[in-house]
C-alpha cells in the first residue's frame, strides 16, 4: 500500500497548471465518450450537526490504463472559526486487476486543483471576449485562488483581479497572497459584492452558501459566471442565463441552484451544454448576443481520480510516499517496506515532468455564506 501525504502531493503538483489542465480536459473527454462510471455522490449528514457532512465520490475512468477509486471529503464549516481547515479529503485507488486498494492519498490539493482547472477550462471556452483582461472573484478561499491560478494560465490575457469577501480581513490577506503567488496581476479589493460582480465580464463565485441569495443584475450583460459553489444563484438568475454544466444528471440534485430550477420548471431545458461535449466539439453551443452564461460544475469523481492516479504514478517513479507491507492478507514481507513499482503513464494521461514543489495550504473553507462543491 502506497501512502502519499499532503506535502508530497503539493510538491508533485506545484507549478503544473498547464499539465493539469490537459489532464482534466482529457478526463472530461473520456467521460463525454461514455468511458467512465460516475455513481451519484453519497452525502453523509449528521442529525445533531446539520452543517457538517462527509461526501463519498466513487468513480471509474477508462482509457488504455483504467483506474477506479473513491474520494472521501469532509466539510466541517465550524473549523474555520477554530483556525482549522474546513475540509479534509483522502482518496483510495484500487487495482483494476484484482480490486485491491493500491494507494491512500491526501486529496485536499487534488480536490482544489481539479476544481480550479475545470473552471478555467470552462472560462476559456465560454468567455464572450476572446482575450478577457480581468476577472472578479467572490468568496475568497483556496478554491477561488486555484480558479485564478488556472485561469491565468488558460487565459494569459488576464491583467486585473477584483476580489470580494464578507470578511474584509480575509479579502486583504487573499489579495496579498495573489500578488505573491500569481505574479503579473493587479488586485483590487471591492467594497461590495455588486461592485465585484460588475467589475469584469468574467466572474467566479466560490462561497459557502447553502441556499440561493444572489441574482446577476450587477453583472455585465455579456458576463461569464463560473458558479463553482453551486448554491449562490436564485432560480430566476439561472433561468435567465445560458447554462453549461459538467454533468446534467449530477448537478440537478442536492438542492443546487440548478436542482431548484428543475423543480420549479419541471424539466432541464434550461441547461444548454455539458463541458465535455464542448471540449470534444460536439455540443453545438452558441452564446446568444448580450446573454450571460453560467457554468455550474457539480464536481465529478473522475477528475479527482485522474489527478490522483497521476500523483500515484509520479510518487512511485520518484520513490515518494510511504510503502506499507502487511496491509492486505498475505502481503507482508520480511523487509516490512518495499520500493515502489516503476512509474508508468497512459497515453490518456499527459506526461508531467517532475520539478520541485512550492507552498499551498490545505483546502479550507471559502468564506461567504454557504456550501462548497464536493
Amino acid at each position: 500500500m502506497l501512502i502519499v501525504g499532503h506535502d508530497e502531493v503539493r510538491s508533485l503538483l506545484d507549478g503544473r497548471e498547464q499539465d493539469i489542465l490537459d489532464l482534466i480536459a482529457q478526463a472530461y473527454r473520456l467521460h463525454d465518450a461514455g468511458r467512465s462510471a460516475v455513481p451519484h455522490s453519497v452525502f453523509l449528514r449528521f442529525p445533531e450537526e446539520r452543517a457538517n457532512r462527509i461526501i463519498g465520490l466513487p468513480a471509474y475512468l477508462g482509457g488504455s490504463e483504467p483506474v477506479a477509486g473513491i474520494k472521501w471529503i469532509a466539510s466541517f464549516p465550524g473549523n474555520v472559526a477554530r483556525g482549522v481547515e474546513r475540509a479534509s479529503a483522502s482518496m483510495v485507488l484500487n487495482s483494476m486487476a484484482d480490486g485491491s486498494p493500491q494507494a491512500f492519498i491526501e486529496a485536499s490539493l487534488i480536490s482544489a486543483k481539479r476544481t480550479g482547472a475545470s473552471a478555467a477550462l470552462a472560462a476559456g471556452l465560454l468567455c464572450a471576449e476572446p482575450e478577457p483582461t480581468g476577472i472578479s472573484l467572490v468568496g475568497l478561499g483556496p478554491i477561488n485562488l486555484e480558479v485564478l491560478r488556472f485561469t491565468a494560465v488558460r487565459l494569459p490575457s488576464l491583467r486585473t483581479v477584483a476580489v470580494y469577501d464578507l470578511d474584509a480581513e480575509r479579502a486583504r490577506t487573499f489579495a496579498e497572497r495573489v500578488i505573491r503567488e500569481v505574479p503579473g496581476l493587479t488586485v483590487t479589493v471591492a467594497d461590495s459584492a455588486a461592485s465585484a460582480l460588475g467589475a469584469h465580464s468574467l466572474v467566479s463565485l466560490a462561497t459557502t452558501a447553502g441556499t440561493p441569495h444572489m441574482d446577476l443584475s450587477a453583472c455585465r450583460p455579456e458576463a461569464t459566471v463560473l458558479h463553482v459553489s453551486l448554491r449562490d444563484l436564485t432560480v430566476a438568475a439561472v433561468l435567465e442565463a445560458q447554462n453549461v454544466v459538467d454533468d446534467t444528471d449530477h448537478v440537478c440534485r442536492e438542492r443546487t441552484s440548478l436542482h431548484l430550477a428543475e423543480l420549479d420548471t419541471g424539466g432541464r431545458e434550461f441547461i444548454h451544454a455539458e463541458l465535455g461535449a464542448l471540449l470534444c466539439g460536439s455540443a453545438g453551443f452558441r452564446r446568444g448576443p448580450g446573454s450571460r452564461v453560467v457554468f455550474s460544475p457539480f464536481g465529478l469523481g473522475v477528475l479527482d481520480l485522474a489527478l490522483a492516479q497521476w500523483v500515484c504514478d509520479r510518487a512511485n517513479a520518484e520513490q515518494a510516499g510511504v510503502r506499507v507491507e502487511g496491509f492486505l492478507p498475505g502481503s507482508a514481507s520480511p523487509g516490512g517496506r518495499r520500493a515502489g513499482r516503476p512509474g508508468h503513464r497512459s497515453p490518456d494521461r499527459p506526461a508531467m515532468p517532475a520539478q520541485p514543489g512550492g507552498g499551498l495550504d490545505a483546502l479550507a473553507g471559502d468564506a461567504a455564506p454557504g456550501a462548497s462543491l464536493p
